[in-house]
């Protein structure tokens, strides 16, 4: 049995598993990946783009991340993944084909982000993809797509990448911008925070560098694409205007992230609805931790804020873990542990974790999508995986199904091999729309394992024990 268990190499895995192994914890860390990083530090130690302007300093950041872990003692688990997870703190994992239990003290879930699902229609199409998608292209590959190439949406990662590609030597056509002009407007309690944080001369330069190279238009508010066994072009408008195309090869979509919560949602963790943020989001306390006994959570995971604040978010989660099984006599009891997660230590993580949470709220508002971006009419396909369309969805409302659960059942929504990912929030917003409820009312998918698909051969090749059959019963 391991003292802690860390799902997710990315900047509050990598944080938390590096504070725990530096005071004396066993500590695993877990992840799909090949070598730590995550989404936002993909390929740190390893891209082949080597100008450090390309992808900026940010980016870079994620070295010391590494070779602090690397330093710390803690193992890493590559290629690795996380299919199960109990209340129990028994994780199921799946590696080079094999299937097996382990058993942790602690757990600390940081899985970080998805990109929220962005059903216009057409966005099915060959030659579209998230802006996402294309980051990672860029910084494990070094690839920037060619022909014309479009990227729609809003939020901050829209812009970095627009100006990421184009420092690898990319070219975008345009840039559709679906930000609505009262947006920044919202919360203007907020505007003083957010103007005293590095984020507003961060977007600012990036907003300028992008326009000087690329035609920018504003304030869209509609959009789709088309094209006949691939995308052809864009078509959009603004407000009452006409509507307008722009010829593309490529388009890339983005309207934020939120939280993966399937692994959370699957152990049993609590979770409330975010109303600015629109999204599930699990219930935590100051320290990360979950509705269930030595379960925290970490990082965007956690809520939407960013990697500087995830990091730090990773190592409230770690200092917690240590303090918990130094407190019942375990591990972690080495000198290093005082100075690592004393008073001091945990002031030092509160007050930097402040710094990079400040205007955040004033970021979320003003990027918040706009609802015809995240309620589709129609025939635009909502869950790709069962090619499930809107109105299929409004019709078995309208029949008495009342939430996303019973949905499965008329139409197999989120039965997919995405397990809902791409369309849990969609169904969740588009059910509560038509019976006038709310979100909060309306719930999520009953996440259960496997909450990633794996092969019945590994199941059946796995050590029969009281953990392999729970495993298999409870999923």
């Amino acid at each position: 049995m391991m003292d802690l268990a860390v799902i997710g190499a990315g900047p509050a895995g990598l944080a938390a598993a590096t504070l725990a192994a530096q005071a004396g914890l066993d500590t695993v860390l877990f992840d799909e990946g090949p070598a730590p990083g995550g989404q936002i530090y993909r390929a740190v130690t390893r891209t082949p783009l080597q100008r450090r302007d390309t992808l900026g300093a940010d980016y870079w950041h994620g070295q010391s991340l590494v070779k602090a872990f690397e330093a710390s003692g803690a193992r890493l688990e590559a290629g690795c993944t996380v299919w199960s997870l109990d209340p129990e703190l028994e994780l199921g994992v799946l590696q080079a084909g094999a299937a097996r239990m382990v058993q942790a003290r602690r757990v600390v879930i940081a899985t970080g982000a998805l990109e929220r699902p962005f059903p216009i229609p057409g966005w099915t199409l060959p030659g579209v993809m998230t802006v996402g998608a294309g980051q990672t292209l860029l910084k494990s590959a070094g690839l920037v797509p060619e022909g014309q190439v479009v990227l729609a949406g809003c939020g901050p990662l829209l812009w970095l990448y627009a100006a990421q590609c184009l420092r690898a030597g990319g070219r975008i056509a345009m840039l559709l911008d679906t930000t609505p002009r009262a947006a920044y407007l919202r919360r203007l309690g907020d505007l003083p925070a957010f103007i005293a944080s590095p984020l507003l001369a961060k977007g600012l330069a990036l907003m300028a560098e992008v326009k000087r190279a690329v035609v920018v238009v504003k304030h869209v508010t509609d959009l789709a694409v088309a094209g006949d066994e691939r995308v052809r072009e864009l078509r959009y408008r603004c407000g009452t205007g006409p509507w307008q195309s722009q010829a593309a090869d490529t388009v890339l979509l983005h309207q934020g992230v939120v939280p993966n919560v399937n692994l959370a949602m699957a152990a049993g963790v609590h979770h409330e609805w975010d109303g600015t943020q629109l999204c599930w989001r699990p219930q935590l306390d100051g320290w990360g931790q979950s509705s269930i006994a030595g379960l925290a959570i970490a990082g965007d995971g956690a809520g939407i804020a960013g990697a500087w604040a995830a990091e730090e978010r990773g190592r409230l989660a770690g200092i917690a873990a240590v303090r918990a099984l130094k407190g019942e006599g375990g591990a972690g009891t080495a000198a290093a542990a005082s100075t690592l997660t004393g008073d001091d230590a945990e002031r030092n993580v509160r007050q930097a974790l402040a710094r990079h949470e400040r205007g955040r709220a004033y970021l979320d508002a003003v990027f918040q999508p706009a609802p015809q971006f995240r309620l589709p009419e129609g025939d635009t396909l909502v869950c790709r995986c069962e090619e499930v369309s809107a109105a299929q969805i409004k019709a078995t409302v309208a029949q008495g199904c009342e939430g996303p659960n019973q949905l499965k059942a008329f139409l197999r929504c989120g039965m997919g091999p995405c397990q809902g990912r791409l369309c849990g929030l969609t169904v969740t917003e588009l059910i509560a729309r038509e019976r006038g409820v709310t979100p909060a009312q309306v719930g999520y998918y009953r996440i259960r394992p496997p909450v990633k698909p794996i092969a019945l051969a590994a199941l059946a090749q796995m050590p029969v024990d009281d953990a392999a059959v729970k495993a298999v019963v409870r999923g």
